[in-house]
C-alpha cells in the first residue's frame, strides 16, 4: 500500500512540466559543467576543434529544436482531440501521461535551452580553447540524443490517439489496478464484508469535500487509530464519489477534536483515477465500446475487440477469503471491492448499446462462457449478465435465427 506522500509524488512524476524542468536543469547544468571541466582537457587537444565549429552546431540547434518543439505540442494536442472524440475523454488522461511524449518534448526543450545557455556562455569568453573543445563534444552527444529521440518520437506517433492503442493503454491500467486489489484486497486492512458489521456505537466520519476517492492512505489512518486507542472502519474505496452526507469511515472511541490527519489521509479530487480502481478502467473501456455502437461511429468491430479485453482483465479475478488476508494494520477495517459492480460497469453498457447487433451478442455470451470457466465467482456474474443480455436481446431482435443461436450459447453456459 503506497502512502499518501508516494502516491502524490507518482502523480507529480507523471505531469509534462516535471520532466521538462528535470531536462532543462540537466542541459543548462551541462553547458555550465563545461568550464569548469576545461582545465581537465590537455593543451595538445585543444587545437584540434576549429574555431567556432561548437557555436556553429549550437545555432543549428538553437533554430531547429525550436521549431520542433512548436510542432511537437500541435501533434500532441491534436492526438488529444482525436482521442476525446474518438475514444473517450476519461482515456485522453493517459495520454497525457505517456512517458514517451513527455521524454520528446523535455529533451527537445532542453536541447533548445542548453544551445542558447551554451552560445551566450561562448560570447561571454567564459571557455577557453580547450572549453571549446568540451563543449563541442558535450554539443555532439546532445545532437545523438535529439537524433535518438527524434526516431522513437516518429515510431510513437504512429499510434498516439489511436483507437487502438488507447484502448490497449486502458486495458493495461484496468489490468494493473485489478492485480494489485486481488493481491491487497483489503490495502493491509482486516476485511470489512458489509456495513452490517461496523459496530452500532461507531461514529460517523464526515467531510466537507465533494469529489472522487482517488487514494486511501490506510497505514496513516491506522497510526492515528493506534495513538487515540480507537477502531476504524473505511467505507469507501478509490473511485467512490463523496459528499458531505456519506460517511468515509465510522470511528468505535472516542472522536478528538483535531481530526485533520485524517482527513488528509484520504486524496479527493474531482476526477476518478485508474491506479487504485479497476472499476473505472473497465468503465473507461466500456465506454469505448459504446462510442463505436453509436449510430454515428458504427464500428462493432471494436466493441467486440473491447469485450475481449475485458475479458482478459476480470480474468484475473481471483479474490481471497477473508481468513487469507494479511492484516497489517490491526486497528483498521476496510470494504472490500464487489464483483459484480464490475460486471456491471463492464458489460452492462455493452449489453445496452449493442442489444440489436447479434454479432455483440454472439461475442459477449462466449465471453460469459469462457469467465465462467476460471472460477465460481466469475460464473455466478457470468450466468447472471448473460441471462441480462439475452433478455435485451430478445427485446429489440426479431430474427428466429439469431435468437436461436444466443439461447443455445446461453444453455451451454448454464451447463458449466
Amino acid at each position: 500500500m503506497v502512502s499518501k506522500w508516494g502516491w502524490q509524488l507518482l502523480q507529480l512524476s507523471r505531469k509534462l512540466w516535471v520532466r521538462t524542468v528535470a531536462f532543462a536543469v540537466l542541459a543548462l547544468l551541462s553547458a555550465v559543467f563545461a568550464v569548469l571541466l576545461q582545465d581537465l582537457i590537455p593543451a595538445s587537444v585543444a587545437g584540434i576543434i576549429g574555431a567556432g565549429a561548437a557555436e556553429k552546431i549550437l545555432t543549428i540547434l538553437a533554430s531547429s529544436m525550436l521549431a520542433v518543439t512548436t510542432f511537437s505540442l500541435s501533434i500532441m494536442i491534436a492526438a488529444f482531440s482525436a482521442s476525446t472524440n474518438s475514444v473517450s475523454p476519461r482515456a485522453t488522461r493517459l495520454l497525457m501521461e505517456d512517458s514517451t511524449t513527455h521524454n520528446a518534448l523535455a529533451t527537445f526543450v532542453g536541447s533548445f535551452l542548453f544551445s542558447i545557455v551554451s552560445i551566450i556562455l561562448l560570447n561571454t569568453k567564459l571557455y577557453n580553447e580547450r572549453g571549446e573543445v568540451v563543449l563541442f563534444i558535450t554539443t555532439i552527444v546532445v545532437t545523438a540524443l535529439i537524433v535518438f529521440t527524434i526516431l522513437v518520437w516518429i515510431n510513437h506517433l504512429s499510434g498516439l490517439g489511436r483507437v487502438g492503442e488507447t484502448a490497449n493503454r486502458v486495458e493495461d491500467k484496468a489490468y494493473a489496478a485489478l492485480q494489485a486489489f486481488v493481491k491487497q484486497p483489503w490495502h493491509g486492512a482486516n476485511p470489512l464484508a458489509s456495513l452490517r458489521e461496523v459496530p452500532e456505537r461507531a461514529k460517523a466520519f464526515l467531510t466537507q469535500a465533494i469529489g472522487y476517492i482517488q487514494h486511501v492512505d490506510v497505514k496513516a489512518i491506522n497510526n492515528w487509530a493506534q495513538a487515540n486507542d480507537c477502531r476504524v472502519f473505511i467505507v469507501v474505496r478509490a473511485g467512490v464519489f463523496i459528499d458531505p452526507g456519506r460517511p468515509l469511515m465510522w470511528i468505535d472511541g472516542e472522536l478528538p477534536d483535531n481530526t485533520d490527519s485524517l482527513i488528509k489521509a484520504f486524496s479527493i479530487d474531482d476526477f476518478r483515477n485508474f491506479d487504485q480502481d479497476p472499476r473505472f478502467g473497465l468503465l473507461v473501456l466500456a465506454e469505448i465500446a459504446s462510442k463505436a455502437l453509436s449510430p454515428a461511429v458504427n464500428d462493432p468491430g471494436t466493441a467486440i475487440e473491447i469485450i475481449g479485453r475485458g475479458m482478459r482483465v476480470l480474468s484475473n479475478w481471483q479474490l481471497k477469503s477473508s481468513s487469507e488476508a494479511e492484516v497489517r494494520f490491526a486497528n483498521v477495517w476496510q470494504l472490500g471491492l464487489d464483483l459484480s459492480d464490475l460486471f456491471d460497469d463492464f458489460f452492462t453498457p455493452i449489453a445496452r448499446d449493442g442489444a440489436a447487433l447479434v454479432e455483440i451478442h454472439i461475442r459477449l455470451q462466449k465471453s460469459f462462457i469462457a469467465l465462467a470457466k476460471v472460477n465460481t465467482q466469475l460464473r455466478i456474474q457470468a450466468r447472471r449478465h448473460s441471462e441480462a443480455a439475452l433478455a435485451r436481446a430478445q427485446q429489440v431482435q426479431a430474427d428466429t435465427n439469431d435468437l436461436a443461436r444466443l439461447k443455445a450459447l446461453h444453455s451451454q453456459l448454464m451447463d458449466t
